[in-house]
């Protein structure tokens, strides 16, 4: 059974930090790239960051040198550190597996609100 927590999120000004963590059942984590989409109201799902078992990471261009993933395999836990947070980043962050990439139809978690604003 795939589970995926989300937690992390909050209003933060611009400029400001978030880290955000994803508890995922073994299941997937284990096999899967692991991976952050993000959502904003009005657009589709992005992925914006994505990690391999063994460490190898990936980000999408609006995102690099701001953000960065990580994970704990032992504790089948992906974590995204965000910095210097700017108001379009305000989203719904969801973690799923990256590689294939996850689509509507899987299962998702609840997401973490973050909204950045003065």
């Amino acid at each position: 059974q795939v589970q995926l927590v989300e937690s992390g999120g909050g209003l933060v000004q611009p400029g400001g930090s978030l880290r955000l963590s994803c508890a995922a059942s073994r299941n997937i984590f284990r096999i899967y790239t692991m991976g952050w989409y993000r959502q904003a109201p009005g657009k589709q799902r992005e992925l914006v960051a994505s990690i391999t078992s063994g460490g190898s990471t990936n980000y999408a261009d609006s995102v690099k040198d701001r953000f960065t993933i990580s994970r704990d395999n032992a504790k089948n836990t992906v974590y995204l550190q965000m910095n210097s947070l700017k108001p379009e980043d305000t989203a719904v962050y969801y973690c799923n597996r990256a590689r294939p990439i996850a689509t509507m139809g899987d299962y998702w978690g609840q997401g973490t609100q973050v909204t950045v604003s003065s």
